[in-house]
C-alpha cells in the first residue's frame, strides 16, 4: 500500500467511525485536541494524524487504535481476531498481576 492510499483509507475509517458514533467534526476534535481544519485534512487524506492523536481518535471512538486502519468493509480471518484478542488479554492479564504483586507483595 502506497502511503498516499493509507492516507486515504485511514481518513475514510475516521469518517466512519465518526458518523457511528454521531460525532460533527467540532464534535470530535474537541474530543481528540484537534482543530476542525487538522480533522477535516485527515478524513479527506491530505494529512497523517500524529501518535498521540491517533490513540485520542481511538478513546473518542472506544476502539483499538488498529480498528483505525482496517480495509472498508475488510473482515479479519478468524486467526487473525484470536491473536489480536489473545494479545489484547494478555496485555491486560499481565497489568493486573503487576498491581497486585505490586500492592500485596511490596
Amino acid at each position: 500500500m502506497e502511503e498516499q492510499e493509507l492516507k486515504n483509507a485511514l481518513g475514510k475509517n475516521i469518517k466512519f467511525f465518526r458518523f457511528r458514533s454521531q460525532f460533527s467534526q467540532a464534535d470530535l476534535a474537541e474530543k481528540v485536541d484537534i482543530s476542525i481544519t487538522s480533522l477535516s485534512n485527515i478524513e479527506r487524506g491530505n494529512n497523517f494524524p500524529q501518535a498521540g492523536t491517533l490513540c485520542n481518535l481511538a478513546k473518542a471512538f472506544e476502539i483499538e487504535v488498529w480498528e483505525l486502519f482496517r480495509g472498508e468493509g475488510a473482515g479479519y480471518d478468524e486467526k487473525t481476531v484470536i491473536a489480536h484478542i489473545t494479545e489484547d488479554f494478555s496485555k491486560h492479564v499481565n497489568i493486573a498481576l503487576a498491581e497486585v504483586t505490586r500492592q500485596y507483595m511490596a
